[in-house]
């Protein structure tokens, strides 16, 4: 079969040198909308170099690092790109980020879940500098048609939502060159910039990066309940319920759970509140 599990996850970690500037973290807060209004101090923070604080979601972009892509390059998996899915993200921040930095990422196949119709992959990065750790990174890949093998299906949390109103609500519009923008942070799949391979793909046009969405509303959190505060973020997670398209807009609802845990769900305002982030966590200070 196209996946040998045990030879993914028994295959040698590969690392690569990463490096990154304030240049690179005010793009990539840029592609997430930041910098509206443009003189606002809140919004100085992501957007002027004197100023500058890392939203921890940048770790999925920085350096580019080896990426999805390259993650599905082990030893031990041959597959078709067109099966694969982003089903999931989740970061654990070890300190906080900075605004240049040099690392070595260190990427490796943590996991291979047998969910039936489809295999989960779990890549794992982790990066460290010369002080130590900075952070370790999951993405959670759902390959269709490659499961059945009779292996361990793996986790399949679901959380509940709150039976209350939230207790924060943000609205975000989402521009119609946002994609365009986003994607000079590295991610350069055809399918958020060119309508033609987004109709090949079943989308009536480009959709919006999963991982875009994913800093949109780390980003949420971070300036409503945690008092514009990056450093108080300990770790991330979300499952990519549903798409969203450039020019629409997110509802983000935020429930704090306990004093170090805000649940939140996402969802696309145009489309009836259609899912597009779910199961989402974050753990803070």
């Amino acid at each position: 079969m196209p996946i040998d599990a045990a030879k993914a996850v028994a295959a040698e970690p590969r690392s690569a040198e990463i490096a990154w500037d304030h240049k690179d973290v005010q793009l990539y807060h840029l592609g997430l909308g930041a910098g509206v209004p443009a003189t606002d101090p809140d919004e100085l923070r992501y957007t002027l170099e004197s100023r500058l604080h890392v939203l921890p979601s940048f770790a999925t972009v920085a350096g580019a690092g080896m990426g999805v892509v390259g993650g599905l390059a082990a030893p031990g998996i041959d597959i078709d790109l067109a099966a694969v899915l982003h089903g999931g993200q989740s970061i654990t921040l070890h300190r906080p980020l900075p605004v240049a930095g040099r690392a070595v990422s260190t990427s490796r196949v943590a996991a291979v879940y047998d969910k039936g119709k489809a295999a989960v992959l779990v890549l794992r990065s982790e990066a460290a500098d010369a002080d130590g750790p900075l952070w370790t990174s999951d993405a959670q890949i759902f390959v269709r048609g490659e499961g059945g093998w009779g292996g361990d299906r793996g986790p399949s949390e679901r959380l509940e939502l709150p039976a209350r109103e939230p207790d924060a609500t943000a609205e975000q519009p989402i521009r119609e060159d946002q994609a365009l923008l986003y994607r000079l942070s590295g991610d350069w799949n055809p399918l958020h910039a060119d309508p033609e391979f987004a109709k090949l793909a079943g989308f009536d046009r480009p959709i919006l990066h999963g991982l875009c969405s994913y800093g949109m509303t780390l980003k949420a959190v971070v300036d409503t309940l945690l008092g514009g505060d990056v450093t108080r973020v300990r770790a991330y997670r979300t499952r990519f319920a549903g798409i969203v398209f450039p020019g629409e807009t997110l509802r983000i609802r935020m429930w704090r759970q306990d004093e170090h845990t805000v649940q939140v769900a996402v969802t696309a305002v145009e489309r009836d509140d259609a899912p597009v982030l779910a199961d989402t966590v974050v753990d803070h200070s």
